[in-house]
C-alpha cells in the first residue's frame, strides 16, 4: 500500500502520522492528569465539608433539633458540587435530609469519614461524638465517645466531568490546530518536490513523442537541477542519433528505390519458374501415373495368358520357365505399384477409408499370405496379440495391411535365420478408442547407426552393396511412413547390428461396434487339448488362441510326452479328447505321423496337424482326412476353431461331394480397348462357363446394351474416345430413359485407389476389381452380383503337373493337391465339386450324343475337361481331352472316346464311393 502512494502522499503521511501520534499521547496523558487532580479535589472538598458539618450539628443532634439539622442541611447544598445533605440518628434513621435523594448507597459505618463513589455522584458519611461538641483540639483519646448521630453528604460528578470535558475539549482542538499547520507545511513542500517531479515529467513524455529538441529548466535544487542537466544531455544525444539514424535511413531507401526495379523484375522470374515447376510436377505426375496404368495393361495380360498357359499340358522345365515368368512379372507389378503409390501421396491425394475390421484376423492373414516365403528360409512366423487389445476397430485395413506386409516382408529378407514375430499390445485405451502398439520383430543382420539414419528416405535401401540379396526400389519403408502418419501414427525401428531389428508403429484407431461373439466357445468349452510345439514363442502363441477359443490346454515340447500324456489320462475324470501337433518332417517324417494319429484317433484324441506351408504335400497323405486335419503354419485363430469344432462336432462326412447347382450361363458384356486384356477376360469367363460378349470400346459397349441383354459389365476404365465412367453414365442414362433395371456393371482397373474407387462407384459403376485379376475373383464377382454359379469353380495358381503315365490312375490324391498348390481343403473342395457335377455331366453328354447336337456334345466334354484339369483325376482329364480333340476334327473315332470316357466316369464314381 506504501508503495502506491506518490511522493506527495508519502511526505504527507511521514509529517502527520508521528505528530498525530505524538499529540494524541500527550493530549490524552495530560487530560487523565486532569481529570484525575479534578476528582481527588472533589473527594477531599466533600470531606472537608463532612468534617465542618459535624461540630455545626453536634448540639442539634444531642438535643435532636430537627429544625436546626435541617436548616444546617439546607446551607450545606449552598456549597458547589453539593447535591443532597442529611442527618442520622445514632441508628441511622433519618432526622434530617435536604436536595434530592441519594444515588448511592450507605457506606459502611467506620471511624473516621466513609465514602462511596457510583458514576454520577459520591457518598460521604461521618459519625458525630460528643467530642464535636468540644471545638478544641486537645481531646482526651482514652475518654469513651459517645455517638450522637451521623453526617451524611452526597457530592455530584457533574460538575468535575464537565470541566475534563472542556479540558478534552480544549486539548483537541489544539491537536487539531497543530495538525492543520502540519499538514499546509505538508503540502507546501510536497508542492516543492512535485512540481519539478511534474515538469522532468513532462519533459519526458515530450522526448518519448519525438521532441527531442525539449530542454528542462532549473527546478530550485540542486539534486533536481543536477537530474534536468543529465536529462537535457540524453535528450541532445538522442537528438544527435535521430539526426543520423535519418540519415542513414534516407542513404538506404535511395539504395532500396535503385534495386526495386531489379528485384521486381526477379520476383517475375521466379514467378514464371514456379508456374513452370508447378506444370512440370503435374506433367510429371500425369506422365507417372498413365506410364504405370501403360505398363500395368500388357503386364496384367502377361499375367493373365501366364495362368492360363500353365493349365496346360506342359513340360516340367515349360512350367519352370512359366513360374520364373510369374513371379518377374509380380515382381514388376510391385514395383510400379509402389511407385505409383509413393507418387499418390506425394501428390497429396491418396484418401484412407474408415470401415470396420478385426484385428486379428488382419494380423493373421498378413502372416499367411507371406508365410511360404518364410517356410522357403525356414524361418519360424509368429503372431502375439495380447488380450486385453481391442479387436473390433474402424480404419483403413488394406493401408494397414500393406504397412505390415512391407515390414513382414522386410523381416523375411534380410533374416537368414530364427523368428520373426508381430506383436500387438494396446498402450492407451477409452471408451470410443484405442492407441495400438503393433511390432515386427526379427533375429537378421539388423542395422547401424548409419543405416538408421537413411531407412526412411525415398529410394533407399540398408544394403546397397553390389552383393546385396534383396531388391526392390527402396520406397516401401517411405511408403509406409507416410501411411501411418496420415493415419494420424508413427512408425520407428530399434536395431542391434548382428542381433536384428523391430520395426514398431504406434496408432491410436476408434472401436467398432461388435455386437456378435468373436469366437463362439460354447462348442469347445469345457475340453482339453494337448499342444505340440518344439518353438516356444510358437507355443506360446498357440496355447493363447487355444484359450481363446475355449480350451483348456496343456503344452508339450516332445512328441513322446505328449503320446504318453493321453494313454495315461485316457479313463482318467478329464482325458485329452484334443491334440494340436505342430511339427515338421524333421522332428516326426510322414510315415511316423500316420501312424501317431491312428494311435491317439484309437485313445478318443482327435488330432489337428500344424506344419510348414512347404510340407502340407508330404503330410496330406499320412492323415485320414486331411481336409479338416492339416493346417499350415502359423494358424488363424478363426480357422483353427472352425477345424476344432468340425472334428469335435462333423457336420458332413468327408467324402460327401458338395453339389453344385445346375443353372443357366451367364451373359457377360466385355469392354477393354487393350487386346490382350479382352482376350485374357473373356478366355477366362468362357472357361468358366460363362456366354461372354467382348467389345474393345466405350461405344460398342452402349450399342451391345442397347440391342442385348446381358447379366453383368466388366467395364474397362481408361478407354480413348469415351472412357469406362463416361459409357456408364450414358448407359445409366438409357436405362433410366427405357425403364429398364440397371445391369451390374464392374469396374475393371489395375490399381484404384480409395478416391478413385468412390469416383467410380459415384459414376454408376456397382462394383470393382482390380488387376490383375483371375478365376475365382471373376467367378465370386459373378455370383455376387447375378446370383449365378459358374459351373467350372476357379482354383489358385496351378502347380507343374506330373508327367503322363502310360496308364494314369483314376484318382490321384497326390496329383490333386499338387494341382491345389500343396492346398490339402482346396483340393478336396475341386474334388467334391467335380464329383457332385459327374452325374449332370454324363447325361447332358449322353442326351447330346443321342439327339446328335455336334457342337452342344462338344460344349459339355469342353466343359467337363475344364473341370478335370483342377483334381487328381488323370484318367477322365486324359479321356475328356481326347473326347474334345476328335469331336473338333470330327474324326469317326469320335464315337469310342465317347464310350471311354463314360467308362471313365463310371470308373471315378465308383472309386470315389470306395475311398469313402
Amino acid at each position: 500500500m506504501f508503495k502506491d502512494l506518490g511522493i506527495k502522499g508519502r511526505v504527507l503521511l511521514l509529517t502527520l502520522l508521528p505528530t498525530s501520534l505524538l499529540a494524541l499521547v500527550l493530549g490524552g496523558y495530560f487530560t487523565w492528569v486532569q481529570l484525575s487532580g479534578l476528582q481527588t479535589q472533589l473527594l477531599q472538598r466533600g470531606e472537608m465539608l463532612v468534617e465542618h458539618l459535624a461540630p455545626l450539628a453536634a448540639p442539634a443532634l444531642e438535643q435532636k433539633d430537627v429544625k436546626k439539622l435541617e436548616r444546617i442541611a439546607q446551607q450545606a447544598l449552598e456549597h458547589p458540587d453539593v447535591r443532597a445533605a442529611g442527618f442520622l440518628s445514632p441508628e441511622r434513621a433519618s432526622l434530617a435530609h435536604a436536595g434530592p435523594s441519594m444515588l448511592n448507597p450507605s457506606p459502611g459505618g467506620q471511624p473516621g469519614v466513609s465514602l462511596l463513589s457510583g458514576q454520577d455522584a459520591t457518598r460521604f458519611l461521618l459519625p458525630v461524638y460528643d467530642q464535636h461538641l468540644v471545638l478544641s483540639d486537645n481531646i482526651d483519646e482514652e475518654r469513651k465517645l459517645d455517638l450522637l448521630g451521623w453526617v451524611e453528604l452526597e457530592l455530584s460528578h457533574q460538575g468535575t466531568l464537565l470541566t475534563g470535558y472542556r479540558s478534552l475539549f480544549a486539548s483537541l482542538l489544539l491537536i487539531a490546530g497543530g495538525l492543520a499547520v502540519t499538514a499546509l507545511l505538508a503540502l507546501r513542500m510536497g508542492r516543492s518536490i512535485n512540481e519539478p517531479l511534474r515538469a522532468i515529467k513532462a519533459g519526458v513524455a515530450q522526448l518519448k513523442d519525438g521532441h527531442l529538441e525539449t530542454r528542462l529548466p532549473p527546478l530550485g535544487s540542486v539534486e533536481l537541477d543536477e537530474l534536468a542537466a543529465g536529462i537535457n544531455r540524453m535528450a541532445e544525444a538522442l537528438q544527435n542519433a535521430q539526426e543520423e539514424l535519418q540519415h542513414s535511413i534516407e542513404q538506404a531507401t535511395e539504395d532500396v528505390r535503385q534495386n526495386l526495379e531489379t528485384i521486381e523484375i526477379q520476383n517475375i522470374e521466379l514467378d514464371f519458374a514456379r508456374k513452370e515447376a508447378l506444370e512440370a510436377s503435374r506433367i510429371k505426375s500425369e506422365f507417372l501415373a498413365n506410364m504405370s496404368h501403360e505398363i500395368r495393361t500388357p503386364l496384367n495380360g502377361i499375367l493373365g495368358f501366364t495362368n492360363l498357359l500353365q493349365k496346360s499340358e506342359l513340360s516340367p522345365r515349360q512350367q519352370d520357365y512359366l513360374s520364373t515368368i510369374e513371379k518377374s512379372a509380380d515382381s514388376l507389378l510391385g514395383i510400379i505399384n509402389e511407385v505409383l503409390d509413393f507418387s499418390k501421396i506425394e501428390a497429396g491425394k491418396l484418401v484412407l477409408e474408415s470401415i470396420p475390421f478385426n484385428l486379428r484376423d488382419l494380423l493373421q492373414d498378413t502372416l499367411t499370405i507371406l508365410a511360404p516365403a518364410a517356410h522357403e528360409k525356414q524361418l519360424e512366423l509368429v503372431s502375439l496379440i495380447y488380450r486385453d487389445t481391442p479387436l473390433a476397430l474402424r480404419g483403413d485395413p488394406l493401408r494397414l495391411k500393406q504397412v505390415l506386409t512391407n515390414l513382414v516382408s522386410n523381416a523375411i529378407k534380410f533374416t537368414r535365420e530364427g523368428t520373426i514375430v508381430m506383436r500387438a499390445m494396446v498402450e492407451d485405451e477409452s471408451a470410443d478408442s484405442a492407441q495400438l502398439r503393433i511390432s515386427v520383430m526379427d533375429t537378421g543382420i539388423g542395422l547401424s547407426d548409419e543405416d538408421l539414419r537413411a531407412l526412411f528416405q525415398a529410394f533407399s535401401q540398408a544394403d546397397n552393396s553390389l552383393s546385396r540379396q534383396a531388391g526392390g526400389t527402396g520406397l516401401g519403408l517411405v511408403i509406409s511412413k507416410r501411411l501411418i502418419e496420415q493415419m494420424g501414427g508413427e512408425i520407428g525401428v530399434d536395431s542391434t547390428p548382428g542381433e536384428g531389428s523391430e520395426f514398431w508403429i504406434t496408432l491410436t484407431l476408434p472401436k467398432a461396434r461388435d455386437d456378435a461373439e468373436d469366437l463362439p466357445r460354447a462348442a469347445l468349452q469345457g475340453r482339453r487339448v494337448a499342444v505340440l510345439e518344439s518353438h516356444e514363442l510358437a507355443r506360446q502363441a498357440l496355447v493363447h488362441q487355444l484359450e481363446d477359443c475355449g480350451l483348456e490346454v496343456e503344452s508339450f515340447t516332445a512328441p513322446g510326452q505328449l503320446f504318453e500324456a493321453v494313454t495315461e489320462r485316457q479313463h482318467g475324470e478329464r482325458p485329452l479328447s484334443l491334440a494340436v501337433l505342430g511339427i515338421t518332417a524333421s522332428q516326426l517324417p510322414p510315415d511316423a505321423l500316420g501312424q501317431r494319429i491312428w494311435e491317439l484317433d484309437r485313445l478318443g484324441c482327435k488330432a489337428l496337424v500344424l506344419c510348414p506351408t512347404t510340407e502340407l504335400g508330404l503330410f496330406h497323405e499320412s492323415l485320414p482326412d486331411a481336409y479338416t486335419q492339416l493346417q499350415a503354419k502359423p494358424p488363424c485363430t478363426r480357422k483353427l476353431h472352425k477345424a476344432l469344432v468340425e472334428m469335435v462336432s462333423p457336420q458332413r462326412p468327408v467324402s460327401e461331394p458338395v453339389a453344385i447347382s445346375e443353372t443357366r450361363r451367364p451373359q457377360i458384356l466385355c469392354v477393354d480397348d487393350n487386346p490382350a486384356n479382352l482376350l485374357l477376360v473373356q478366355t477366362l469367363l468362357e472357361d468358366l462357363g460363362a456366354q461372354v460378349k467382348a467389345v474393345d470400346s466405350g461405344y460398342a459397349a452402349l450399342e451391345a446394351v442397347q440391342q442385348g441383354s446381358f447379366d453383368l459389365v466388366f467395364m474397362d476404365v481408361q478407354m480413348p474416345g469415351m472412357d469406362g465412367r463416361e459409357t456408364t453414365e450414358r448407359i445409366r442414362q438409357w436405362e433410366s430413359e427405357e425403364g429398364r433395371s440397371a445391369t451390374p456393371i464392374i469396374a475393371l482397373t489395375a490399381h484404384a485407389l480409395a478416391n478413385e474407387k468412390r469416383a467410380l462407384l459415384q459414376s454408376g459403376m456397382d462394383d470393382y476389381l482390380t488387376k490383375p485379376i483371375n478365376e475365382r475373383q471373376l467367378a465370386q464377382v459373378v455370383l455376387k452380383w447375378t446370383g449365378l454359379n459358374l459351373r467350372n469353380q476357379p482354383n489358385h495358381k496351378i502347380a507343374a503337373a506330373a508327367p503322363t503315365q502310360l496308364q494314369p490312375k483314376v484318382l490321384d490324391a497326390e496329383e490333386g493337391l499338387r494341382l491345389a498348390a500343396g492346398k490339402a481343403d482346396l483340393a478336396a473342395d475341386m474334388l467334391s465339386m467335380l464329383l457332385a457335377g459327374l452325374p449332370g455331366d454324363r447325361q447332358a453328354i449322353r442326351q447330346a450324343r443321342d439327339a446328335g447336337e455336334r457342337t452342344a456334345l462338344i460344349e459339355r466334354v469342353h466343359r467337363l475337361h475344364g473341370a478335370t484339369r483342377y483334381c487328381g483325376v488323370p484318367q477322365l482329364r486324359a479321356a475328356c481331352q481326347r473326347s474334345e480333340t476328335l469331336l473338333k476334327q470330327d474324326d469317326p473315332e469320335a464315337q469310342r472316346a465317347l464310350d471311354e470316357l463314360d467308362d471313365a466316369i463310371a470308373r471315378l464314381t465308383e472309386a470315389a464311393a470306395q475311398s469313402a
